[in-house]
């Protein structure tokens, strides 16, 4: 028998663990505290995590999406910091993939319009009339579609909301289920679906 051939294979074989034992573990790092370190995230933290059982009992993500060009994410960002709870969300996301976190845990925007939406036009929405609001849920806004509000997120968004979707979830024990666009619980600008692509993506995703 070849002993190189052996050797090789067993390299080969080897790798699959190796890879695996270096993977980042999303889940675990979304139970710490402060401004982690989120591989695959450019994550500008201007309120930080604070002790997970101290946190607002999140049940659901509602994604927006703003008629901001380039660049307001972090306009909108800041000013959510310095007024946690005016009209805006905890989360912000740049045209380039940067994630804003805004605002304290314990804290709640103002978002949303009470779901009022109950014409099952997207989903059903039995579960979500009235009851996935500002107060359960975490926003998450996507900036980037002026002036045409029919423009869907960047690729940079994209990439980060794969790794943002699942942090979250896994950081207030969120299922797929109830990541929900805008428009699918509000009635909104009839022009475009609000975040309707990216909350399909993360149910497509899985976990």
């Amino acid at each position: 028998m070849n002993l190189r051939l052996v050797a090789a294979s067993l390299f080969v074989l080897a790798l699959p663990a190796c890879a695996s034992a270096q993977t980042p573990d999303l889940a675990a790092i979304a139970r710490t505290s402060g401004t982690p370190d989120i591989p695959g995230l450019k994550m500008v933290w201007l309120a930080p995590w604070g002790d997970l059982a101290k946190s607002h009992p999140w049940r659901n993500i509602i994604v927006h999406q703003t008629e901001g060009p380039a660049g307001s994410a972090r306009g909108g960002a800041q000013a959510q910091s310095k007024n946690p709870t005016r009209r805006g969300v905890m989360v912000w996301v740049e045209t380039d993939g940067t994630v804003y976190w805004a605002v304290g845990e314990h804290l709640v925007p103002t978002h949303g319009d009470g779901a009022n939406r109950n014409d099952n036009k997207y989903i059903d929405n039995g579960p979500t009339y009235r009851q996935v609001v500002g107060n359960n849920s975490v926003g998450v806004e996507f900036a980037g579609n002026y002036p045409d509000v029919t423009r869907g997120p960047t690729d940079a968004q994209i990439a980060a909301w794969k790794i943002l979707a699942k942090v979250l979830r896994a950081r207030y024990g969120i299922p797929l289920d109830r990541v929900y666009a805008h428009n699918w619980i509000d009635y909104k600008d009839a022009r475009y679906c609000e975040g309707c692509e990216l909350a399909k993506m993360a149910r497509e995703w899985g976990e």
